[in-house]
């Protein structure tokens, strides 16, 4: 395995409080903080990002059952294409991730299949239809990183009590898609004025925050770990922050999508905008950004969802929800929350590398000395203007086509390895021995 010395770059490295501009090595697939006897290859990077490999906490890769969307191969490419080294699927697949044969077949795919780590999670009940938990502890054995149906809520509350109750037993965590069925029932985009303008079914942000609260109250009584996946509203938010503040084990994550747009963006009907909870409103959106900042939201995760270019050619009331974000996440939130002075580049980095990696117990995230090398390589003042044909992934369902956005990556390692440099892919990640 060569070795490689990154020479002169800025480390943000959030779980070390570190923010300097200095030197870093990657020897043996590790993170070495002085020079070793050997290097193989040594990199000029001033003026450029050095980082833990970004971590996303909330992916759809759609293998096994829709390869037409997405497969590991591909979708590990554009995380890599994205600076992120880490990615933990969703199990919403055809068939539903729910058995340790599910569980097995990810992790032998990504073995041979994909460019970055992946880390599976696990469905919390048979065929994700809110009846029967699965077996957890098996599930865990064969290498879940965690339970949810997202996608398909879990409206029986006697359910969701019974899984936090064994998320206590097994120390693991449950991630929750908040949607009230019967609220949200036929909407497609959130409900208000706009929604109302375009003839469209809305879709009431009390779908999601009523579905929050009931969490809030199961996680408090049986002392369980909940994780909300792409909160998106302020009242949401007002039901996690005091949760959390009387010491309930919960925690969320917020989308570039839902920080950077709103409702009012998707006024041309255009398909691309249409997500699952909907764009918010900008009071909303500015609740989202505030809750970023005062730490109630820890994580930023993408929800990246990609879709065949078929399906999102249908009328706004049929296309299925979902915007790809492994490619574009970085350049949003640089262009959208660094460089506008809302965020240091240290707390974005944070969100998605420590604070993820902490949550789901992964040994990453961090530039230790004798840590995984796997180390992400951004270029903050690159102008790209985004054409998702040239993406790595199948998907194609990007809001921003067309958009300039300031900041790239320009390198990724994993376990030591360069696996997407300058634009191009390079190598599949090397296993460590």
């Amino acid at each position: 395995m060569a070795s490689y010395h990154l020479r002169g770059g800025r480390i943000i490295d959030p779980a070390n409080q570190r923010d300097e501009v200095a030197d870093l090595w990657l020897v043996d697939g590790r993170v070495a903080l002085s020079a070793p006897d050997r290097v193989d290859e040594a990199l000029d990077l001033e003026g450029r990002l050095v980082t833990p490999g970004l971590v996303d906490m909330h992916v759809h890769l759609r293998e096994p059952g829709r390869e037409d969307k997405e497969t590991i191969a591909t979708g590990t490419r554009a995380a890599a294409a994205g600076g992120f080294t880490s990615v933990c699927p969703m199990p919403n697949t055809e068939p539903v991730i729910d058995s340790q044969t599910g569980v097995k077949f990810i992790l032998s795919s990504s073995q041979t299949d994909a460019a970055v780590n992946v880390f599976p999670y696990a469905a919390v009940t048979r065929g994700q239809r809110g009846e029967e938990i699965t077996e957890f502890g098996d599930l865990l054995q064969a290498g879940a990183v965690g339970f949810t149906d997202d996608g398909r809520p879990i409206m029986n509350n006697q359910v969701m009590r019974r899984a936090l109750e064994y998320s206590v037993t097994f120390g693991a965590l449950i991630l929750d898609h908040c949607e009230d069925l019967n609220l949200a029932e036929g909407g497609v985009i959130r409900e208000g004025e706009v929604a109302t303008r375009l003839g469209l079914p809305g879709w009431p942000s009390a779908a999601e925050s009523i579905q929050v609260a009931r969490d809030v109250d199961l996680a408090e009584f049986t002392g369980g770990r909940i994780h909300i996946c792409h909160v998106s509203s302020k009242a949401s938010l007002d039901f996690i922050r005091r949760a959390r503040a009387r010491g309930v084990r919960i925690s969320c994550e917020v989308t570039p999508h839902h920080l950077a747009l709103t409702v009012q963006d998707a006024q041309t009907y255009d398909t691309h905008f249409k997500c699952n909870p909907p764009l918010s409103t900008e009071d909303d959106r500015l609740a989202l950004i505030e809750g970023l900042s005062d730490g109630t939201i820890e994580v930023i995760a993408t929800d990246h969802a990609p879709h065949t270019v078929m399906e999102k050619d249908l009328m706004f009331t049929d296309a299925p929800n979902g915007i790809i974000g492994l490619e574009t996440a970085f350049g949003v939130l640089n262009t959208g929350l660094v460089r506008s002075g809302l965020f240091s580049m240290s707390d974005v980095i944070a969100k998605l590398t420590i604070n993820p990696a902490r949550l789901l117990g992964l040994p990453k995230g961090t530039l230790s000395d004798g840590a995984d090398a796997d180390v992400a390589v951004f270029d903050p003042e690159r102008a790209w203007t985004v054409e998702p044909e040239s993406f790595q992934s199948k998907g194609r369902n990007c809001p921003w086509n067309g958009k300039e956005l300031i900041g790239r990556p320009v390198m990724t390692f994993v376990v030591g390895s360069p696996v997407y440099r300058d634009g191009t892919l390079v190598a599949r990640r090397q296993p460590l021995a």
